[in-house]
Protein backbone atom coordinates (compact mmCIF):
# COMPACT_ATOMS: atom_id res chain seq x y z
CA UNK A 1 0.00 0.00 0.00
CA UNK A 2 3.11 2.05 0.64
CA UNK A 3 4.25 1.43 -2.49
CA UNK A 4 0.71 2.04 -4.35
CA UNK A 5 0.93 5.57 -2.25
CA UNK A 6 4.13 6.53 -3.72
CA UNK A 7 3.71 5.60 -6.65
CA UNK A 8 0.18 7.48 -7.29
CA UNK A 9 1.62 10.07 -5.33
CA UNK A 10 4.64 10.22 -7.84
CA UNK A 11 2.05 9.82 -10.83
CA UNK A 12 0.39 12.50 -10.00
CA UNK A 13 3.28 14.67 -9.66
CA UNK A 14 4.64 13.58 -13.11
CA UNK A 15 0.94 14.22 -14.48
CA UNK A 16 1.49 17.92 -12.86
CA UNK A 17 4.68 18.19 -14.63
CA UNK A 18 3.24 17.02 -18.44
CA UNK A 19 0.40 19.33 -17.46
CA UNK A 20 2.60 22.08 -16.99
CA UNK A 21 4.01 21.25 -20.12
CA UNK A 22 1.09 20.95 -21.97
CA UNK A 23 0.09 24.55 -20.73
CA UNK A 24 3.67 25.64 -21.80
CA UNK A 25 3.15 24.31 -25.21
CA UNK A 26 -0.48 25.59 -25.72
CA UNK A 27 0.87 29.00 -25.21
CA UNK A 28 3.83 28.81 -27.06
CA UNK A 29 1.24 27.24 -29.61
CA UNK A 30 -1.01 30.05 -29.17
CA UNK A 31 2.37 32.72 -29.68
CA UNK A 32 3.28 30.66 -32.90
CA UNK A 33 -0.45 30.79 -34.26
CA UNK A 34 -0.15 34.85 -33.32
CA UNK A 35 3.07 35.16 -35.36
CA UNK A 36 2.00 33.23 -37.86
CA UNK A 37 -1.28 35.72 -38.37
CA UNK A 38 1.28 38.51 -38.40
CA UNK A 39 3.71 36.63 -41.13
CA UNK A 40 0.43 35.86 -43.26
CA UNK A 41 -0.56 39.77 -42.91
CA UNK A 42 2.88 40.45 -43.81
CA UNK A 43 3.29 38.24 -47.05
CA UNK A 44 -0.26 39.63 -48.33
CA UNK A 45 1.05 43.41 -47.68
CA UNK A 46 4.25 42.44 -49.80
CA UNK A 47 1.99 40.34 -52.25
CA UNK A 48 0.62 43.43 -52.96
CA UNK A 49 3.62 45.62 -53.08
CA UNK A 50 4.99 42.94 -55.31
CA UNK A 51 1.75 43.26 -57.40
CA UNK A 52 1.62 46.95 -57.36
CA UNK A 53 5.22 47.21 -58.71
CA UNK A 54 5.01 44.86 -61.14
CA UNK A 55 1.95 46.72 -62.52
CA UNK A 56 4.13 50.06 -62.45
CA UNK A 57 6.90 48.26 -63.91
CA UNK A 58 4.31 47.35 -66.86
CA UNK A 59 3.49 50.76 -67.39
CA UNK A 60 6.93 52.24 -67.31
CA UNK A 61 7.96 49.58 -69.73
CA UNK A 62 4.83 50.96 -72.11
CA UNK A 63 5.93 54.21 -71.61
CA UNK A 64 9.39 53.51 -72.16
CA UNK A 65 8.38 51.54 -75.05
CA UNK A 66 5.60 54.80 -76.67
CA UNK A 67 8.96 57.38 -75.87
CA UNK A 68 11.63 54.71 -77.94
CA UNK A 69 8.96 54.57 -80.79
CA UNK A 70 8.68 58.39 -80.57
CA UNK A 71 12.02 59.01 -80.23
CA UNK A 72 12.56 56.68 -83.30
CA UNK A 73 10.36 58.50 -85.46
CA UNK A 74 11.82 61.84 -84.38
CA UNK A 75 15.49 60.38 -85.50
CA UNK A 76 13.54 59.18 -88.68
CA UNK A 77 12.08 62.27 -89.61
CA UNK A 78 15.23 64.72 -88.43
CA UNK A 79 17.59 62.29 -90.55
CA UNK A 80 15.52 62.44 -93.16
CA UNK A 81 15.12 66.29 -92.46
CA UNK A 82 18.83 66.83 -92.59
CA UNK A 83 19.07 64.70 -95.69
CA UNK A 84 16.87 66.84 -97.67
CA UNK A 85 18.29 70.40 -96.15
CA UNK A 86 21.59 68.87 -96.87
CA UNK A 87 20.03 68.33 -100.49
CA UNK A 88 18.90 71.84 -100.59
CA UNK A 89 22.21 73.33 -99.14
CA UNK A 90 24.65 71.11 -102.02
CA UNK A 91 21.96 73.62 -103.95
CA UNK A 92 22.28 76.55 -102.18
CA UNK A 93 26.08 76.82 -102.21
CA UNK A 94 25.79 76.16 -105.51
CA UNK A 95 23.22 79.38 -106.11
CA UNK A 96 25.56 81.19 -103.90
CA UNK A 97 28.68 80.30 -106.06
CA UNK A 98 26.60 81.29 -109.20
CA UNK A 99 25.71 84.59 -107.73
CA UNK A 100 28.99 85.66 -106.38
CA UNK A 101 30.20 84.87 -109.47
CA UNK A 102 27.49 87.19 -111.06
CA UNK A 103 28.52 89.23 -108.27
CA UNK A 104 32.08 89.61 -109.17
CA UNK A 105 31.37 90.22 -112.83
CA UNK A 106 29.30 92.57 -112.21
CA UNK A 107 31.65 94.32 -109.52
CA UNK A 108 34.03 94.55 -112.82
CA UNK A 109 31.75 96.02 -114.68
CA UNK A 110 30.67 98.41 -112.32
CA UNK A 111 34.67 99.51 -112.07
CA UNK A 112 34.52 99.70 -116.09
CA UNK A 113 32.15 101.84 -116.01
CA UNK A 114 33.61 104.04 -113.24
CA UNK A 115 36.67 104.52 -114.71
CA UNK A 116 34.76 104.78 -118.22
CA UNK A 117 32.50 107.83 -116.39
CA UNK A 118 35.59 109.20 -114.93
CA UNK A 119 37.06 109.57 -118.49
CA UNK A 120 34.05 110.69 -119.87
CA UNK A 121 33.79 113.36 -116.99
CA UNK A 122 37.37 114.53 -117.72
CA UNK A 123 36.41 114.71 -121.45
CA UNK A 124 33.05 116.70 -120.36
CA UNK A 125 35.21 119.18 -118.56
CA UNK A 126 37.98 119.05 -121.81
CA UNK A 127 34.86 119.94 -124.45
CA UNK A 128 33.20 122.47 -121.84
CA UNK A 129 36.10 124.63 -121.46
CA UNK A 130 36.56 124.70 -125.22
CA UNK A 131 33.27 125.28 -125.95
CA UNK A 132 33.33 128.44 -123.22
CA UNK A 133 36.94 129.62 -125.19
CA UNK A 134 35.01 129.69 -128.27
CA UNK A 135 32.11 131.06 -127.09
CA UNK A 136 35.20 133.69 -126.27
CA UNK A 137 37.05 134.44 -123.10
CA UNK A 138 35.18 137.96 -122.92
CA UNK A 139 31.14 138.28 -123.05
CA UNK A 140 29.11 141.13 -122.80
CA UNK A 141 25.41 140.29 -122.13
CA UNK A 142 22.81 143.35 -122.05
CA UNK A 143 19.80 143.38 -119.81
CA UNK A 144 17.37 145.47 -120.31
CA UNK A 145 15.19 146.24 -117.06
CA UNK A 146 11.39 147.38 -117.18
CA UNK A 147 10.35 150.84 -117.08
CA UNK A 148 9.91 152.49 -113.15
CA UNK A 149 6.59 153.66 -111.81
CA UNK A 150 7.56 156.58 -112.20
CA UNK A 151 8.99 156.23 -115.65
CA UNK A 152 5.97 155.30 -116.80
CA UNK A 153 3.81 157.44 -115.06
CA UNK A 154 5.92 160.53 -116.57
CA UNK A 155 4.70 159.19 -120.43
CA UNK A 156 8.65 158.39 -120.93
CA UNK A 157 8.40 155.88 -124.61
CA UNK A 158 11.23 152.78 -124.34
CA UNK A 159 14.38 154.26 -125.58
CA UNK A 160 15.32 150.75 -127.19
CA UNK A 161 14.32 148.17 -129.88
CA UNK A 162 14.56 144.53 -130.20
CA UNK A 163 15.03 142.63 -133.52
CA UNK A 164 12.64 139.22 -133.73
CA UNK A 165 15.01 136.88 -135.25
CA UNK A 166 18.21 137.92 -133.73
CA UNK A 167 18.42 137.91 -129.68
CA UNK A 168 21.67 139.75 -129.78
CA UNK A 169 20.86 142.72 -131.11
CA UNK A 170 19.50 146.47 -129.62
CA UNK A 171 18.86 149.58 -131.27
CA UNK A 172 18.95 152.42 -128.81
CA UNK A 173 16.35 155.07 -130.61
CA UNK A 174 16.37 159.16 -129.90
CA UNK A 175 13.19 160.30 -130.78
CA UNK A 176 12.68 163.23 -133.30
CA UNK A 177 13.09 166.72 -131.85
CA UNK A 178 13.23 170.63 -132.92
CA UNK A 179 15.41 172.94 -131.48
CA UNK A 180 14.57 176.46 -130.43
CA UNK A 181 16.30 177.45 -134.19
CA UNK A 182 13.11 175.62 -135.50
CA UNK A 183 15.44 172.95 -136.69
CA UNK A 184 13.81 169.39 -136.99
CA UNK A 185 16.71 166.42 -136.20
CA UNK A 186 15.41 163.03 -137.67
CA UNK A 187 14.89 159.67 -135.33
CA UNK A 188 18.13 158.50 -134.90
CA UNK A 189 18.61 154.26 -134.55
CA UNK A 190 21.61 153.40 -132.94
CA UNK A 191 22.28 149.66 -133.22
CA UNK A 192 24.51 147.33 -130.92
CA UNK A 193 25.32 143.85 -130.74
CA UNK A 194 26.23 141.41 -128.04
CA UNK A 195 26.56 137.72 -126.99
CA UNK A 196 23.04 138.01 -125.56
CA UNK A 197 20.36 140.52 -125.17
CA UNK A 198 17.65 140.19 -122.46
CA UNK A 199 14.66 142.03 -122.71
CA UNK A 200 12.33 143.34 -120.15
CA UNK A 201 10.11 140.42 -119.67
CA UNK A 202 13.32 138.27 -118.74
CA UNK A 203 13.32 136.22 -115.76
CA UNK A 204 16.64 136.18 -113.11
CA UNK A 205 16.68 132.12 -114.59
CA UNK A 206 17.10 133.18 -118.01
CA UNK A 207 19.94 135.24 -117.24
CA UNK A 208 21.15 132.50 -114.70
CA UNK A 209 21.15 129.95 -117.14
CA UNK A 210 23.42 132.00 -119.56
CA UNK A 211 26.35 132.21 -116.93
CA UNK A 212 25.82 129.13 -115.47
CA UNK A 213 27.95 127.40 -117.62
CA UNK A 214 30.76 129.62 -115.94
CA UNK A 215 29.78 128.69 -112.78
CA UNK A 216 30.71 124.98 -113.87
CA UNK A 217 34.20 126.10 -115.28
CA UNK A 218 35.38 127.41 -111.73
CA UNK A 219 34.15 123.56 -110.17
CA UNK A 220 36.61 123.08 -113.21
CA UNK A 221 39.62 124.63 -111.92
CA UNK A 222 39.57 127.96 -113.87
CA UNK A 223 38.96 131.59 -112.57
CA UNK A 224 35.95 133.49 -113.96
CA UNK A 225 34.93 136.59 -113.26
CA UNK A 226 31.14 138.09 -113.78
CA UNK A 227 30.41 141.61 -113.93
CA UNK A 228 27.23 143.83 -113.58
CA UNK A 229 27.75 146.96 -114.90
CA UNK A 230 25.41 149.96 -115.84
CA UNK A 231 24.32 153.13 -114.75
CA UNK A 232 23.27 153.44 -111.30
CA UNK A 233 19.03 152.50 -111.07
CA UNK A 234 19.61 149.98 -113.59
CA UNK A 235 19.22 146.82 -111.94
CA UNK A 236 22.51 145.55 -111.20
CA UNK A 237 22.23 145.09 -107.92
CA UNK A 238 18.83 143.35 -108.29
CA UNK A 239 20.50 141.18 -111.07
CA UNK A 240 23.31 139.93 -108.84
CA UNK A 241 21.90 139.46 -105.15
CA UNK A 242 18.18 139.57 -106.05
CA UNK A 243 15.53 142.03 -104.03
CA UNK A 244 15.10 142.48 -100.16
CA UNK A 245 12.99 139.51 -99.35
CA UNK A 246 13.64 137.45 -102.22
CA UNK A 247 11.75 134.03 -103.10
CA UNK A 248 13.38 131.34 -104.94
CA UNK A 249 11.79 132.78 -108.15
CA UNK A 250 13.48 136.18 -107.80
CA UNK A 251 16.42 135.33 -105.92
CA UNK A 252 20.24 136.75 -107.58
CA UNK A 253 23.07 135.53 -109.29
CA UNK A 254 25.09 134.94 -106.91
CA UNK A 255 22.70 132.56 -104.00
CA UNK A 256 22.08 131.32 -107.47
CA UNK A 257 25.56 130.25 -108.56
CA UNK A 258 25.91 129.05 -104.52
CA UNK A 259 23.34 126.65 -104.89
CA UNK A 260 24.34 125.42 -108.53
CA UNK A 261 28.13 124.55 -106.82
CA UNK A 262 26.77 122.57 -104.10
CA UNK A 263 24.02 120.86 -105.98
CA UNK A 264 27.15 119.95 -108.84
CA UNK A 265 30.08 119.25 -106.16
CA UNK A 266 27.36 116.78 -104.63
CA UNK A 267 26.50 115.19 -107.82
CA UNK A 268 30.02 114.62 -108.49
CA UNK A 269 30.53 112.93 -105.37
CA UNK A 270 30.27 109.54 -107.16
CA UNK A 271 32.88 110.29 -109.66
CA UNK A 272 35.39 110.48 -106.10
CA UNK A 273 35.08 114.47 -105.72
CA UNK A 274 35.30 116.44 -102.59
CA UNK A 275 34.93 119.96 -102.49
CA UNK A 276 35.40 122.88 -99.20
CA UNK A 277 34.00 126.27 -100.29
CA UNK A 278 35.43 129.47 -98.90
CA UNK A 279 33.48 132.60 -99.36
CA UNK A 280 34.84 136.62 -98.96
CA UNK A 281 32.83 140.06 -99.95
CA UNK A 282 34.76 143.12 -100.22
CA UNK A 283 34.06 146.02 -101.17
CA UNK A 284 36.09 149.04 -103.30
CA UNK A 285 35.35 152.47 -102.41
CA UNK A 286 37.05 155.55 -103.32
CA UNK A 287 39.80 152.93 -104.53
CA UNK A 288 39.68 151.94 -100.56
CA UNK A 289 39.13 148.06 -99.77
CA UNK A 290 36.78 147.22 -96.84
CA UNK A 291 35.74 143.72 -95.79
CA UNK A 292 32.03 143.59 -95.95
CA UNK A 293 31.82 140.42 -93.62
CA UNK A 294 33.86 142.08 -90.73
CA UNK A 295 31.70 141.80 -87.27
CA UNK A 296 33.50 144.91 -86.35
CA UNK A 297 32.17 147.70 -88.65
CA UNK A 298 33.93 150.28 -86.67
CA UNK A 299 37.51 148.66 -86.22
CA UNK A 300 36.85 147.67 -90.20
CA UNK A 301 36.81 151.34 -91.10
CA UNK A 302 40.54 151.61 -89.84
CA UNK A 303 42.06 148.83 -91.18
CA UNK A 304 44.11 148.63 -94.07
CA UNK A 305 44.09 145.31 -96.75
CA UNK A 306 46.44 144.93 -99.15
CA UNK A 307 46.68 142.99 -102.17
CA UNK A 308 49.04 140.07 -102.75
CA UNK A 309 49.74 137.96 -106.05
CA UNK A 310 51.60 134.59 -105.10
CA UNK A 311 53.42 133.10 -107.84
CA UNK A 312 51.07 130.31 -108.06
CA UNK A 313 48.95 132.72 -109.59
CA UNK A 314 46.38 132.70 -106.38
CA UNK A 315 45.28 136.43 -105.16
CA UNK A 316 44.53 136.95 -101.23
CA UNK A 317 43.43 140.30 -99.56
CA UNK A 318 45.23 140.53 -96.22
CA UNK A 319 43.44 140.85 -93.12
CA UNK A 320 39.85 140.10 -94.59
CA UNK A 321 37.27 137.90 -93.28
CA UNK A 322 37.16 133.80 -94.81
CA UNK A 323 34.04 132.20 -93.91
CA UNK A 324 33.56 128.71 -95.03
CA UNK A 325 30.13 127.49 -96.14
CA UNK A 326 29.04 124.35 -96.78
CA UNK A 327 24.90 124.94 -97.60
CA UNK A 328 23.39 127.35 -99.52
CA UNK A 329 21.47 129.62 -96.90
CA UNK A 330 24.84 130.39 -95.25
CA UNK A 331 25.51 132.39 -98.41
CA UNK A 332 21.87 134.44 -97.98
CA UNK A 333 23.38 135.11 -94.24
CA UNK A 334 26.56 136.80 -95.76
CA UNK A 335 24.52 138.61 -98.16
CA UNK A 336 22.17 140.14 -95.52
CA UNK A 337 25.20 140.87 -93.36
CA UNK A 338 26.79 142.64 -96.32
CA UNK A 339 23.97 144.43 -97.46
CA UNK A 340 24.28 146.43 -94.07
CA UNK A 341 27.55 147.34 -94.58
CA UNK A 342 28.06 148.45 -98.58
CA UNK A 343 28.58 152.14 -98.67
CA UNK A 344 25.44 153.60 -100.48
CA UNK A 345 23.73 157.06 -101.18
CA UNK A 346 21.31 159.41 -102.60
CA UNK A 347 21.75 160.68 -105.82
CA UNK A 348 19.27 162.55 -108.73
CA UNK A 349 19.35 159.05 -110.57
CA UNK A 350 19.16 156.64 -107.76
CA UNK A 351 17.96 157.30 -103.87
CA UNK A 352 20.23 154.07 -103.14
CA UNK A 353 22.94 154.00 -105.34
CA UNK A 354 25.76 152.15 -104.67
CA UNK A 355 28.60 154.01 -104.07
CA UNK A 356 31.28 150.98 -104.58
CA UNK A 357 31.94 147.81 -106.14
CA UNK A 358 31.26 144.74 -104.52
CA UNK A 359 33.20 141.50 -105.00
CA UNK A 360 31.80 138.30 -103.66
CA UNK A 361 34.21 135.51 -104.06
CA UNK A 362 33.87 131.76 -103.85
CA UNK A 363 37.09 129.74 -103.40
CA UNK A 364 36.32 126.23 -104.71
CA UNK A 365 39.11 123.25 -103.87
CA UNK A 366 38.63 119.84 -104.91
CA UNK A 367 40.04 116.89 -105.01
CA UNK A 368 39.75 113.33 -106.53
CA UNK A 369 40.03 110.44 -103.76
CA UNK A 370 40.37 107.87 -106.51
CA UNK A 371 42.96 109.45 -109.12
CA UNK A 372 44.13 112.55 -106.39
CA UNK A 373 43.95 114.90 -108.90
CA UNK A 374 43.07 118.65 -107.55
CA UNK A 375 41.36 121.51 -108.82
CA UNK A 376 41.38 125.27 -107.56
CA UNK A 377 38.90 127.75 -109.18
CA UNK A 378 37.55 131.33 -108.01
CA UNK A 379 34.51 132.16 -109.24
CA UNK A 380 34.26 136.34 -108.85
CA UNK A 381 30.77 138.07 -108.75
CA UNK A 382 31.10 141.98 -109.15
CA UNK A 383 28.30 144.57 -108.56
CA UNK A 384 29.72 147.51 -110.11
CA UNK A 385 29.35 150.93 -108.59
CA UNK A 386 26.66 152.81 -110.75
CA UNK A 387 28.28 154.85 -113.28
CA UNK A 388 26.80 158.27 -113.76
CA UNK A 389 27.96 161.98 -115.48
CA UNK A 390 29.09 164.79 -112.48
CA UNK A 391 26.95 166.93 -114.93
CA UNK A 392 23.87 165.06 -115.07
CA UNK A 393 23.81 163.53 -111.09
CA UNK A 394 23.74 166.59 -108.96
CA UNK A 395 26.82 165.31 -107.03
CA UNK A 396 28.59 167.64 -104.67
CA UNK A 397 30.85 167.65 -101.96
CA UNK A 398 31.05 163.51 -100.88
CA UNK A 399 29.08 162.15 -103.57
CA UNK A 400 31.03 163.88 -106.32
CA UNK A 401 34.59 162.64 -105.02
CA UNK A 402 32.68 159.04 -104.86
CA UNK A 403 31.10 159.53 -108.61
CA UNK A 404 35.08 160.71 -109.24
CA UNK A 405 36.29 157.60 -107.93
CA UNK A 406 33.74 154.93 -109.43
CA UNK A 407 34.04 156.71 -113.14
CA UNK A 408 37.86 156.35 -113.18
CA UNK A 409 37.90 152.72 -111.88
CA UNK A 410 35.10 151.38 -114.38
CA UNK A 411 37.37 153.59 -117.15
CA UNK A 412 40.49 151.37 -115.83
CA UNK A 413 37.62 147.68 -116.05
CA UNK A 414 37.12 149.24 -119.71
CA UNK A 415 40.94 149.66 -120.65
CA UNK A 416 41.96 146.34 -119.20
CA UNK A 417 38.97 144.71 -120.79
CA UNK A 418 39.72 146.09 -123.96
CA UNK A 419 43.37 145.27 -123.79
CA UNK A 420 42.47 141.35 -122.83
CA UNK A 421 40.53 141.55 -126.06
CA UNK A 422 43.24 142.83 -128.52
CA UNK A 423 45.91 140.55 -126.88
CA UNK A 424 47.91 143.31 -125.71
CA UNK A 425 51.38 142.80 -124.75
CA UNK A 426 50.53 145.15 -121.63
CA UNK A 427 47.86 144.95 -119.17
CA UNK A 428 46.86 147.89 -117.04
CA UNK A 429 45.88 146.18 -114.24
CA UNK A 430 47.54 148.40 -111.25
CA UNK A 431 45.60 151.14 -112.72
CA UNK A 432 43.03 150.88 -110.22
CA UNK A 433 42.26 148.49 -106.75
CA UNK A 434 39.37 146.41 -108.80
CA UNK A 435 41.72 145.96 -111.38
CA UNK A 436 44.40 144.66 -109.48
CA UNK A 437 42.12 142.58 -106.97
CA UNK A 438 41.06 140.53 -110.37
CA UNK A 439 44.04 140.60 -111.71
CA UNK A 440 44.10 136.63 -112.06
Amino acid sequence: QLELAESKVRHQTEIQGLNLQISGLQSELQNARIQASGLETEISRLKNDVMTARMEADKREREHTQVKADLDATVARLTESLASEKDDNEMKRGTIAKLEDQVAEMGEKIAELEAKKRQDEQLRRKLHNAIQELKGNIRVFCRVRPLSASESEGGQDTPYAFHKNDSRALELLTPASTNSNGRTTAEKRQPFSFDKVFKPDSTQNDVFLEISELVQSSLDGYNTCIFAYGQTGSGKTYTMEGPPGQDDESEGMIPRAVRQIFQTAKDMKELGWNYNFECFYLEIYNEQINDLLALDQQGEKKAKHEIKHAKDGTTHVTGVTTVPVEKPSQVRQLLRRAAKNRSVGATQKNDRSSRSHSVFQVAISGKNAISGKTAYGLLNLVDLAGSERLNSSGAEGKRKKETQYINKSLSSLGDVIAALANREPHIPYRNSKLTYLLQN
